[in-house]
Order: structure tokens, then C-alpha cells, then sequence
């Protein structure tokens, strides 16, 4: 009788922003850890920590038949700057001797995000696949799932079997995505081999312009859906993340095959020619803070209209944002605005100064002090201490559905006598209304919520929020998406819309 196969199961996940600080292993061990026996416990837990590709393998492991999981460890810092070299060398030095102990090995997966840089190396998930490689040998199957806003490089491609990005944007898919990768692996052991064509655009697309569901973007993730038939195992079209500013930078297409080289090409350059063509539509429209604060104020002002809900997406935590730009909160509260709740903003000294002085407190709270990053200023307002937590919470919708997320010691401050704010410690976008009512915030009373994020907030307040009733900001933060105002050094040039006359042509 055949043993069951041995599968090793790891992770690496750092969306890195080249303009933001290095991310330490402080960071991502407050964000994700998780190591041995701890990774399978959570991953088939009720609540797990894992963002979701680990849990939909497994889950489909589990359901397809007898297997022998081999949990090494996962981490991630979800958002942040490069990580530094040095953690990551350990990092990566425990990934290998955990591997090692594991042989021999059927297979491995991978959850990564696919937008790492470290402080020297550009390319850590390439690096990470190569070690992999190297130790499993040419013959033992990788998979990986990606995040769609992964910056891929032919490394990458080269070393692994088969390689699976996200297709909805907001990411509501990661546990499909990991079951898919499940299905693909089966399929490898079984004895399928793959061939897989890659084509890396000079195409630099705004974050905001990346939605799943529209644009040209959109398209071209339906029409891969299409063509994955007969030979073709998947098809992924990655959008890449434009402040990675990394040599890997640009809209790229995978496709896999069960060994038709040719079949894979042809469906490459059809998705790559059809993003080429509308590269137009894909822009950043953004309203300008004097704008949204003048729609607000017809909104309070009038209780027939339906409340509005703002994206400061400039300073998105899920970018790399610092997720705490005072201007669009300084505009709202000079402009006497009621009726107003801002989440999430990253202050640690202030949660910790608001559980000191306990709930009722009234005090002039100090936003952000001993930060020094573009748009990242002081701001001295009076604050009354309406709730604290310790910010364990368990999403409600959209990307943390059921998932745990740590928010670090958390505190409901009103401003000025009428803004709502929530102040965390540890820093995460506004992905969910659980980051809010947990402290007993009313979001359906509000007239207008500001979040700081991209557009994954979209599937935390989607019944609430349909929309047309969701405006995007321009203000100051790291993850601008007006990329003309960017100090791009290393991304591939020419590329555009940085160089209107980029030229590019298949074959």
C-alpha cells in the first residue's frame, strides 16, 4: 500500500513597501506566528490566525484523502517596509532546518504574499523558492499561493510547480485559493508535470485602479477564468504593488499547463495584450480633502441623505501607510464636523496614555508624537476616554471573516467633543465595523466613517456601504497612489505611466 503523502507546509507574507521602515522581527511576530504543531492547531481551529491559504489547504487536503501534514512555520507582517536582511536570513535558516528534519518529502506548500523585498535582497520569495528547491530536490512539487498585488520575478516562476494568485480584490478568496493549490498539488503527486509561460509587463497601475470587479483589470481576470480549460490548470493575473518599488515591479501573467508549453503562451499573451491595450483606464481618481469635506457637511446637515463613507488611501496600513496622516482628521474637526468616526489609527503612546487614565478620562490628547513621516504630524486636540480593550477581536465580513486579529491594548477616543477615533496599537488597516463595535461604536448611527485603507474595507462594510456612497480621498501618506508624485529608484524603466512612451508588443 502507497503511504500517505508527506506534505510540508511553511509561509512567508510581507507586502513591502519601499518607502516605508524596515520591518523587524518584532513586527511580525506580533502580527503572525506560527510554528509546528501551533500552525496545524490554527489552521484547522474555528478561529484561525492564518489569513486563509493554509486553512483552505488543508481543509482540502483533509477531504480529498489520507495525507501527512508537516508544519514547519509561518509568519508574516502583513503591510510594511523592507524586512531586515537579517531576520529574514534566520528566518529563512529555520524554514530549511525544519525541512530538512521533515525528509524525506511528497510535496511542499507555500503560503506567501509574493511582495517581499528585504534591505539588501530584492527578491526574498525568490530566494525562499530556490532554498526549497535545492533541498527538496528537482522532482518533489512547490506550490504557492500569491497575493494578486504580487511582484514576480522569473526566480520565482522557475522554482516552484505551480503558482496560484488571489482573483478577488478586495481578497475574499484565500481559503478557495488554497484549496485550489490542494486540487493542483493531488494533481502533481499524481504524476501531472507543468509548463508555465510568464510575461512581466512595463505596466505600473495605481492600487486603487486594481478592484477585481471592473476595468480593465477585472476583464482580464475573467477572461483567464475562461480559458482555464482543457490543458490549462490556472491562469493569474497579478497587478502588482507599484510602492514596492522594486525591480520586479509590473503587472505580470502566469499560466500553467499540464505540460503544453505552447497552449500556456498563447493564453499569456492574450491576458497581457488585453491589460496593454486598456493601460488608459487604469488611473487614480481621487477627491480632494476641501471636496469630501464638503459633501460631509451636507450629509450631517441633512438626515435625509444616506452617510458617506471615506477611504484615506494614502496612508493605508496595508500598503505600508503608517496608518496614522493627520490631515483629512485635522480638516473634519477644524471644519466642525459631527457625527464622524475615524478607524483605524495607529498611536500606541495614545492607546496606552487612554488605559492609564482609564474610561470617562477627560485630557488633551498629543496624536503622534515622536513620529517623523510625510503626513505623519502632531496634532493636540481635547479627548474624552468613551471605551478601552485589549483589541482581540473576531472579524464579522469580508477578508477576517471569523478570523482572530490583534489590534494590541485599543481605545474609543472622541475629539473636540464630536469626532469618534479608534486608536490601536499594533497596526492594521480598517478592514471590518468589528474594529468599531467591539468598543461599542454604533456604525449605523454614524453619518460618515473615514478608514484608512485601500479598498480591502470594501468587504467589511459592503451591506452597509454600496459604492457610490464610498469616496477616496487624496491626502499625504506612503502609499500615495498619484504614482507621479513618487521617488521610484528601482522599478524597471521605462515603464509607464512614469514613461508615457513605453512601448511593448508580444513576442
Amino acid at each position: 500500500m502507497t503511504a500517505p503523502p508527506r506534505i510540508a507546509l511553511l509561509g512567508f507574507m510581507l507586502e513591502a513597501n519601499g518607502f516605508a521602515p524596515p520591518a523587524t522581527e518584532e513586527e511580525f511576530r506580533a502580527k503572525l506566528w506560527l510554528q509546528g504543531e501551533d500552525l496545524l492547531a490554527d489552521v484547522r481551529s474555528a478561529t484561525p490566525r492564518d489569513p486563509g491559504g493554509l486553512v483552505g489547504f488543508v481543509a482540502a487536503m483533509d477531504a480529498a484523502g489520507p495525507w501527512t501534514p508537516l508544519p514547519v512555520a509561518i509568519t508574516g507582517a502583513g503591510a510594511s517596509g523592507p524586512v531586515e536582511q537579517s531576520f529574514f536570513d534566520r528566518f529563512l535558516a529555520l524554514l530549511e532546518t525544519g525541512l530538512r528534519a521533515a525528509l524525506p518529502l511528497d510535496g511542499v506548500y507555500v503560503e506567501a504574499h509574493g511582495a517581499a523585498s528585504a534591505t539588501i535582497d530584492p527578491d526574498p520569495e525568490g530566494v525562499l523558492y530556490a532554498m526549497l528547491r535545492r533541498v527538496v530536490g528537482p522532482d518533489v512539487p512547490i506550490v504557492s499561493t500569491l497575493d494578486l498585488h504580487a511582484n514576480v520575478s522569473a526566480e520565482m516562476v522557475e522554482h516552484t510547480d505551480l503558482l496560484i494568485a488571489y482573483r478577488t480584490n478586495p481578497h475574499t478568496d484565500m481559503r478557495a485559493r488554497g484549496a485550489e493549490a490542494a486540487v493542483g498539488m493531488r494533481a502533481l503527486l499524481s504524476g501531472v508535470k507543468t509548463a508555465k509561460a510568464f510575461i512581466r509587463l512595463p505596466l505600473l497601475p495605481p492600487s486603487v485602479a486594481l478592484l477585481s470587479d471592473r476595468g480593465p483589470y477585472g476583464a482580464a481576470i475573467e477572461r483567464g477564468q475562461q480559458l482555464t480549460t482543457g490543458p490549462i490548470i490556472n491562469v493569474s493575473v497579478l497587478g502588482n504593488f507599484s510602492l514596492g518599488d522594486s525591480p520586479k515591479n509590473g503587472m505580470s501573467v502566469i499560466v500553467t499547463a499540464r505540460g503544453d508549453q505552447a497552449a500556456a503562451q498563447r493564453v499569456a499573451t492574450e491576458i497581457a495584450t488585453l491589460l496593454w491595450d486598456r493601460r488608459e483606464e487604469l488611473v487614480a481618481k481621487l477627491m480632494p480633502i476641501e471636496t469630501a469635506v464638503a459633501r460631509l457637511q451636507e450629509v450631517v446637515g441633512n438626515p435625509a441623505l444616506p452617510p458617506l463613507l471615506f477611504a484615506d488611501v494614502a496612508d493605508n496600513p496595508g500598503g505600508g501607510g503608517r496608518g496614522n496622516t493627520s490631515a483629512v482628521l485635522r480638516a473634519f474637526l477644524d471644519a466642525g464636523i459631527t457625527g464622524t468616526a475615524f478607524a483605524i489609527h495607529y498611536d500606541p503612546a495614545l492607546a496606552a496614555e487612554a488605559h492609564a487614565r482609564g474610561r470617562g478620562a477627560r485630557f488633551t490628547a498629543h496624536l503622534n508624537r515622536g513620529e517623523d513621516f510625510p503626513g505623519s504630524d502632531p496634532l493636540e486636540v481635547e479627548a474624552e476616554v468613551m471605551a478601552l480593550s485589549d483589541g482581540e477581536i473576531v472579524g464579522r465580513r469580508g477578508m477576517i471573516a471569523g478570523r482572530k486579529q490583534s489590534l494590541g491594548p485599543t481605545a474609543w477616543l472622541r475629539l473636540a467633543g464630536r469626532i469618534e477615533v479608534v486608536f490601536v496599537s499594533i497596526r492594521h488597516q480598517c478592514l471590518d465595523t468589528a474594529m468599531l463595535e467591539h468598543l461599542g461604536i454604533d456604525v449605523r448611527a454614524l453619518r460618515g466613517i473615514v478608514v484608512k485603507s485601500r479598498g480591502h474595507f470594501r468587504a467589511g462594510f459592503d451591506d452597509l456601504f454600496p459604492d457610490e456612497r464610498i469616496l477616496e480621498i487624496d491626502g499625504p501618506g506612503l502609499v500615495s497612489p498619484m504614482l507621479a508624485r513618487i521617488p521610484f529608484r528601482h522599478v524597471p524603466r521605462p515603464i509607464w505611466p512614469l514613461d508615457p512612451a513605453t512601448r511593448w508588443s508580444p513576442g
